[in-house]
Order: C-alpha cells, then sequence, then structure tokens
C-alpha cells in the first residue's frame, strides 16, 4: 500500500490537466551512510535531486539503489547522513508524515476492492467529505486514463492496468515526491517500453519529484531528466542520459550503460592515443600513459580493408531487425560495430577483412 502523504491544500498548485499537486519536492542527501550488520551498503552519499525531476538510480542489484529509496521514504533509519526534502531534515519524521509516496514492484491491491476503492483508500485518513474525495479518485484514474475501470477489481486488469491504479492511488494523495522502486520489473519487455513514455508522460503532466530505481538502463535513459550510476554503495557518475552515456567518467559507467567498446590504448602524445600499430586522433584531456578508449558499437564504421584506421576480421554477423550485430576481432582484441538496416548493402560476411574507422569524436579515453 503506497504510504500516506501529509500535505496541506496551501501547499498545492494545479497541473495542466487540472489535477492539483504539490510544490517543492527538492532532496538532498548529505554524507548518507547505512550498514545492515558488519555490511555497508551506503557510503557518504551526496545527492540533490531539484523539485520537478524526474531522476533514476541505476545499477546493479546489491548497489545500494533501494536502500537510498527506502531512506528517502523513511522506511530505514540512516546510521549517518541527514535526508532533507524542501530544506526539512526528515531524521524524525516518519513515512506516514513525509510528503513522499511510493509505488512498488508489487503492486499490493486490495483483491475485494474496486478500483476506484482502491485509489481513495489512502484520502479516508484525511479530512475530506465524500464528494471532494470522490472528485480527487476521479481526477486521478482520468489522469492515468482509467476512468472507465472505476468499478472493475484487480483481477479484472491487466498487469499495466494494475500499475495505473498504484500511480493513481499514490498521486490521489498529491505528494511532493513520487518514489517508484523498480515498478515495470513484472511486465514483459513490450508493455515495460509503453509504459516507460507513458511514465515519463504522466510525470510531465503532475510535475513533481520523481524518484526511479531501475537496474535496466534502457528505462533510466527513455525517462530520466537525470541518474545516478551506483555502485557498491557508491555513485560513480550523477548526469543527463546523454551525457552518462556518451561521455562515461569510468570504464564501469561505460560498460554499465548500453554496450561498450573498451579497448587498452596508450597516450602517444597530447590528442593521440595508439591502439595496438594504430595511432588515432581522440580528445586525451589530461590522461597520460596507459588508458582504455571507449566507442560505442553505433560509432563503429565498417570501410574497404585498405581504408580503415584498423584491420579486423570479422567474427560472427548478427540480424537483430532494425540493425545488425557485426562482431569483429582486432588482433587479439574484441570489437562490436552495429550497423542500421537503412537498406544499404552489408558487405561484411563472416571471415572477411574490412577496415574500421573509429572517429575521433566518438572516442572517450579513460585513464586506466
Amino acid at each position: 500500500m503506497a504510504v500516506q502523504a501529509s500535505v496541506t491544500g496551501d501547499d498545492m498548485r494545479a497541473s495542466s490537466t487540472g489535477v492539483a499537486h504539490a510544490g517543492g519536492g527538492r532532496i538532498e542527501l548529505t554524507e548518507l551512510s547505512k550498514w545492515y550488520g558488519d555490511q555497508q551498503v551506503l557510503r557518504s552519499i551526496d545527492l540533490t535531486i531539484e523539485a520537478g525531476e524526474f531522476f533514476s538510480l541505476l545499477g546493479p542489484s546489491g548497489c545500494g539503489k533501494t536502500t537510498t529509496l527506502r531512506l528517502i521514504g523513511g522506511f530505514e533509519q540512516a546510521d549517518d547522513g541527514i535526508v532533507r526534502i524542501d530544506g526539512a531534515d526528515m531524521r524524525d519524521v516518519p513515512p506516514e508524515r513525509r510528503p513522499v509516496n511510493t509505488v512498488f514492484q508489487s503492486y499490493a491491491l486490495f483483491p475485494h476492492q474496486t478500483v476506484e476503492e482502491n485509489v481513495g483508500f489512502g484520502l479516508r485518513f484525511h479530512r475530506i467529505d465524500k464528494a471532494e474525495r470522490r472528485r480527487r479518485v476521479g481526477e486521478a484514474l482520468e489522469l492515468v486514463r482509467l476512468g472507465e475501470y472505476a468499478s472493475r477489481r484487480p483481477h479484472q486488469l491487466s498487469g499495466g492496468q494494475q500499475q495505473r491504479v498504484a500511480l493513481a492511488r499514490s498521486l490521489v494523495l498529491r505528494p511532493r515526491v513520487l518514489l517508484l522502486d523498480e515498478p515495470l520489473g513484472a511486465l514483459d519487455a513490450k508493455l515495460r517500453r509503453t509504459l516507460q513514455l507513458e511514465l515519463r508522460q504522466l510525470h510531465q503532466e503532475v510535475g513533481i519529484t520523481f524518484v526511479y530505481v531501475t537496474h535496466d538502463q534502457e528505462e533510466a535513459l527513455t525517462m530520466s531528466d537525470r541518474l545516478a550510476v551506483m555502485r557498491a554503495g557508491e555513485i560513480d557518475q550523477i548526469g543527463t542520459p546523454r551525457e552518462v552515456y556518451d561521455s562515461p567518467a569510468t570504464a564501469y559507467v561505460a560498460d554499465f550503460l548500453g554496450i561498450a567498446n573498451l579497448l587498452p590504448a596508450t597516450v602517444a602524445e597530447d590528442g593521440r592515443v595508439r591502439i595496438g600499430e594504430a595511432v588515432l586522433h581522440a580528445d586525451t584531456r589530461d590522461v597520460q600513459g596507459e588508458c582504455t578508449v571507449l566507442v560505442r558499437p553505433e560509432r563503429v564504421r565498417l570501410v574497404d580493408v585498405s581504408a580503415g584506421a584498423l584491420r579486423a576480421t570479422v567474427e560472427q554477423v548478427v540480424f537483430a531487425g532494425p540493425v545488425t550485430h557485426v562482431h569483429l576481432a582486432v588482433g587479439d582484441r574484441s570489437l562490436q560495430a552495429v550497423v542500421p538496416n537503412d537498406g544499404a548493402e552489408l558487405v561484411a560476411r563472416a571471415g572477411e577483412a574490412v577496415g574500421v574507422d573509429l572517429p575521433a569524436d566518438a572516442l572517450r579515453v579513460l585513464a586506466a
């Protein structure tokens, strides 16, 4: 069940849909640490999420992302550090009094209640008359496009519809912050992609702060204004999806976020790197000596063997609908290219020798 938010009527403003929502929602985490027994799961996290942002916490299982969400919601208490929402210290504020609601992967709908009753359940604990309660439930259902399903019960809904009921149940309480703990994890891939776009649109309509936990990099890239990539209780990088994807700060971030070609290299001189026998132009910045060069597969260009900066042998060609994945051997290194199936003839076949062109602006040089 979603946590009830305690928000006064004076703290409301109207969204573009006509549904009022809470102002504010700025979150500040300062030196936040958490231990479970002798295991430290969060290590002095410093993070600011601006009011109205769609912010994702991205990382593998055990990296601390769900623990961070639970500390914001008040389901866990930090061993060190402070959680602030709109400047207010949440240290001694229980979950039910925080201006926060949570949507979990398990929607936890009441099977014996209708959709309308499920959405309005939390309002029963507020001083709201029946007419106002009914109006707000109706607005929340229209917001998630379930107005005609008000009299149905959860077992009569699809997984995606149940997810939207859980969202409406949280939004009807008008929180400043909505926490989402892998809410699409139980859905099939096609429905997940559809609801990613719906969640993004819903966020734009209601205008409150969304904090989204996921291990799925596609979800984080699709929906977020900004995201934090986490590893072993720490944050490796914070930025917009394009910043983190195009300019990862570490090899870990590069490898976790999308497909990454990571090639051992050496900085030959300022603005040049050596990969095997080839010397390529690249922005070396302040990196010196041994390094790792990142290039995304979609930026790898296959050319005539005499024209490429690198010579490669095609090991495998995998058709994947809109694109074809070409796996290459460059000496003792592996490289992957993604070629769009846009009607141009694909000349690369398994066993062929091809040239590989790596544009300078496609290379990201990372310190070893």
